[in-house]
């Protein structure tokens, strides 16, 4: 069943045009050097922002995961971020086992 919102509506809602897709990704952590740990969450961070792109989650000596929005308040995270983001994850020597999700809808979860 189709249902005739408005454009304000849709905007409310976030749907139709409005809609906001992101990504969760989680990938194993192995060091027990602080200094190095800070270098992959600072150059992560660095990473993520120079796609305009913002990071929720968490991470400690052993795993690190989180969720990727685009900066934007009505803007997606594209296929090409999660691309992007598996592709820097999995050439980081510290990291494995990289998984990165498909694309979500981040206000009702589809």
């Amino acid at each position: 069943m189709t249902t005739n919102r408005s454009k304000r509506l849709r905007k409310k809602l976030y749907v139709g045009e409005f809609q906001v897709l992101g990504f969760a990704f989680s990938c194993k952590v192995n060091t027990d050097d602080d200094t190095q740990y800070d270098v992959l969450l600072d150059s992560f961070i660095d990473f993520i922002e120079s796609r305009n792109l913002v990071m929720g989650g968490g991470a400690n000596h052993e795993s690190f995961d989180g969720f990727v929005v685009a900066e934007g308040r009505y803007d997606s995270a594209t296929d090409e971020d999660r691309a992007a983001v598996e592709k820097w994850l999995s050439e980081q020597a510290m990291c494995s086992q990289v998984q990165v999700e498909a694309l979500v809808d981040i206000n009702h979860g589809e």
